[in-house]
């Protein structure tokens, strides 16, 4: 079964760290980019960072730069986000995905993912104040 399983989210409280996992199976992630989307209630979801699959480029949103990592180990055939510095806004589910040739990760992180048919399960970050 090809699917992407979320998991580290939880509840934080501000200044905190999470690590979120983005874990596939039943593919090899290698060959795919991977993106991190978030979306909290009421909102509309957002890319906050995508790694490419071939020369590790990355995109970050400007509301998580300096303060997020995005990571791959595909020896794991896993993505990671690092959360560094959590704000309360940073409140939301985070949904992982993996496009096989979006032009660029920036693209992917800010309109591709618009196209894309289904969205897997999430993993809720909560942080206090």
């Amino acid at each position: 079964q090809v699917q992407l399983v979320e998991s580290g989210g939880g509840l934080v409280q501000a200044g905190g760290s999470l690590r979120l996992s983005c874990a596939a199976s039943g593919f090899t992630l290698d060959y795919y980019a991977v993106g991190w989307f978030r979306q909290a209630p009421g909102k509309e979801r957002e890319g906050v960072s995508c790694i490419s699959s071939s020369d590790g480029s990355t995109y970050y949103a400007d509301s998580v730069k300096g303060r997020f990592t995005i990571s791959r180990d595909n020896a794991k055939n896993t993505v990671y986000l690092q959360m560094n510095s959590l704000k309360p806004e940073d409140t939301a589910v985070y949904h992982c995905a993996a496009d096989m040739d979006p032009p660029t990760v920036q693209a992917m992180c800010v309109t591709r993912h618009y196209d894309y048919a289904s969205w897997t399960q999430g993993t809720q970050v909560t942080v206090s104040s």
